[in-house]
């Protein structure tokens, strides 16, 4: 294998793995999800029966209301030009919905923050560790060093373990520490007809993809780092 095609597609998969791993860290589309149901204490909405839909991020969880359609969970509901021009935004610290934390368990809801720690941190680690390789393999061209290039395709296979637990972490998250099935019965005692539609949005399926050209772009590096070794012998 030729050396300047070993760093120049681990240097295209690296930049593919970093561009998606950032995307994914900044936007707010990690989970999808869309509330429907008219409360039997409400007025009858004017022009047809409203929806309310939620998505979630790293940093922010927000929502906005719009009209139901005929496919309410499809994820170009959330597109961004089909969103409200006005929608309400808080941290996203605990749940995907706004929940109430007097109205749920309290020792459910400090595991809760404890499980949402660790996600944070990992997640942090994990932007942290690839921005850490990328830095290793700018300074690995110039001067062809086989430590650096080894570095830092170490760094990027341990980026691209830190995000796949950071994708199966938010899987466990949504399934199991969300309380979603809680959440939906409290929301039906008021609303008989309330249904909620929940899927994972494009944040986090561009999480995977990072994960799997950081792991090609570190094994690449390494490659390189190796062959660059034996070469200078």
């Amino acid at each position: 294998m030729k050396l300047s095609v070993g760093i120049f597609f681990g240097g295209f998969f690296a930049a593919l793995g970093v561009l998606l791993f950032l995307v994914a860290f900044g936007t707010d589309y990690w989970l999808l999800a869309t509330e429907i149901g008219r409360c039997s204490n409400a007025p009858e909405d004017v022009g047809g029966e409203k929806a309310t839909f939620h998505h979630e991020g790293f940093f922010w969880r927000c929502w906005f209301s719009g009209n139901v359609g005929e496919n309410n969970a499809s994820m170009w509901n959330f597109w961004y030009t089909n969103q409200s021009p006005s929608k309400n935004c808080t941290h996203a610290y605990l749940s995907p919905f706004p929940l109430i934390r007097d109205e749920h368990n309290s020792t459910s809801y400090d595991s809760a923050i404890i499980y949402r720690g660790f996600w944070t941190v990992l997640m942090l680690l994990g932007v942290l560790t690839i921005v850490l390789a990328s830095f290793f393999i700018i300074c690995a061209a110039p001067f062809a060093s086989h430590i650096l290039y080894k570095a830092g395709g170490g760094f990027y296979i341990i980026a691209g373990v830190l995000f796949s637990l950071v994708v199966v972490m938010y899987v466990i998250w949504v399934q199991a520490m969300a309380d979603l099935e809680n959440y939906t019965n409290m929301k039906r005692m008021d609303c008989p007809d309330f249904t909620v539609y929940v899927r994972y949005g494009w944040s986090f399926m561009l999480a995977p993809i990072g994960v799997f050209f950081a792991l090609l772009a570190g094994m690449l590096f390494l490659l390189v780092g190796r062959a660059i070794y034996l070469h200078s012998d």
